[in-house]
């Protein structure tokens, strides 16, 4: 059971997690967090130690709801190389998801965070590390199962399919035109299909 100042700091980070991904951390004012809470600067800097602390919070929450959801959407299959389709399922589907949000976050925060705000641009950095670590995982497992070809490097092929999913983010949002998405993930279906599955 939560305690109510446990409560407090999650709602102030579930409110204000949109607006950081949508306007980025410097452009994210007290007043915006304040006016979007409800809540006084003393209740803010009560539940976290500054702006920057509150920041990092709202990010990590975002992120992991939507690796969570990645999750469960692969929970469908036991192939590792089913799994893999089900990663290119999800994020066809992923710019209706994250227009919710803002923004995709690793994308958002990436940018906004890398010349401003060192501390969230590692936790960004670490984030991109851990998806292309799972990635590497999902792949090696294939491996183990006989549904992936033994000679592929694990690494290079989770760092390239992350790659060309973010890239197909980033121009499905700034050209509101959810094709480049679509044919990306078909795309890396036929990666799958022609370079990886045995």
């Amino acid at each position: 059971m939560l305690t109510k100042a446990e409560k407090t700091s999650e709602f102030i980070v579930q409110t204000v997690a949109p607006i950081f991904n949508k306007n980025g951390y410097a452009a994210t004012s007290l007043s915006d967090i304040t006016k979007a809470t409800g809540l006084t600067k003393g209740a803010i800097y009560g539940n976290f130690k500054n702006k920057e602390d509150l920041a990092i919070a709202a990010f990590t929450m975002t992120v992991k709801n939507m690796l969570r959801r990645i999750t469960d959407h692969q929970t469908l299959s036991n192939s590792p190389v089913e799994k893999l389709f089900l990663i290119t399922d999800f994020y066809r589907n992923y710019y209706n998801y994250s227009q919710e949000l803002g923004g995709c976050p690793v994308l958002n925060m990436g940018v906004d965070a890398k010349h401003q705000n060192s501390p969230l641009f590692k936790y960004v950095q670490y984030t991109i590390d851990k998806i292309q670590n799972n990635l590497a995982l999902l792949i090696n497992e294939g491996k183990n199962c006989e549904e992936i070809k033994s000679d592929i490097d694990s690494i290079i092929y989770s760092k390239r399919l992350y790659t060309m999913i973010i890239g197909a983010i980033f121009m499905t949002h700034t050209m509101e035109d959810n094709s480049y998405l679509l044919q990306t993930m078909d795309q890396i279906d036929t990666m799958i299909l022609n370079e990886l599955k045995l």
